[in-house]
C-alpha cells in the first residue's frame, strides 16, 4: 500500500497529528487518537483486526 499525505492537524505542533493520509488503493488511512472508552468500543463492536481512532471536527475539511 502506497500512502500519499494529505493533511496533517494544523492546529496541533508540533507533529501536526492527527494526519490523513490518501492510499493507491481507493482509501484513507487516518492517524489519530487511540478510542479506549470501554462504553465507546463497545457500542462500535469492533471485530478482530480493526481498531478505532478519534480525530478533530477541524480534520474532515482534508477529505476529498
Amino acid at each position: 500500500m502506497k500512502l500519499t499525505l494529505v493533511a496533517g492537524d494544523p492546529d496541533s505542533q508540533p507533529t501536526n497529528s492527527p494526519t490523513l493520509y490518501k492510499t493507491d488503493r481507493g482509501s484513507w488511512v487516518v492517524q489519530g487518537w487511540v478510542v479506549d472508552d470501554p462504553d465507546a468500543l463497545a457500542t462500535l463492536d469492533l471485530p478482530n483486526g480493526e481498531t478505532a481512532v478519534e480525530i478533530p471536527d477541524r480534520m474532515i475539511q482534508f477529505f476529498q
